[in-house]
């Protein structure tokens, strides 16, 4: 069974929907994002997790092959903007009941989130 299987895709919506919330706001990571595209930013970020976590295979199909490193590599990804990324998504997941994402699917995701955020930094 898939971890997308356990908790399905209205939590993976939650979590990305909780995290697009915040963006705008954030003061490193509001100016990264397009904001007459945040609705796509939201579907393409959910896209992949539900993907990667076992899910339907929506961003292949709408945006072929993910390639985070090359879709990133025009963004400053510094490690300020990694601490806030990963600042942004703790609170969005932090809005997920546990019976919504139990303890070890919590972890399992959190650990993806940490070593996509570390391999995306691109500049010191």
């Amino acid at each position: 069974q898939s971890l997308y299987d356990l908790i399905g895709e209205d939590t993976f919506r939650k979590i990305v929907h909780e995290f697009y919330l915040r963006v705008p706001n954030d003061p490193v990571l509001g100016p990264m994002y397009p904001a007459d595209d945040l609705d796509g930013a939201e579907d393409r970020l959910r896209w992949f997790l539900v993907q990667y976590w076992g899910g339907p295979q929506t961003f292949n199909e709408q945006r072929g092959h993910p390639r985070l490193r090359m879709r990133h590599v025009h963004f400053a990804v510094t490690p300020e903007a990694r601490e806030h990324w990963l600042t942004i998504m703790a609170d969005a997941l932090g809005t997920v009941s546990d019976n919504e994402l139990p303890g070890p699917a919590r972890e399992a995701v959190w650990d993806h989130m940490v070593r996509v955020a570390d391999m995306l930094i691109n500049r010191p």
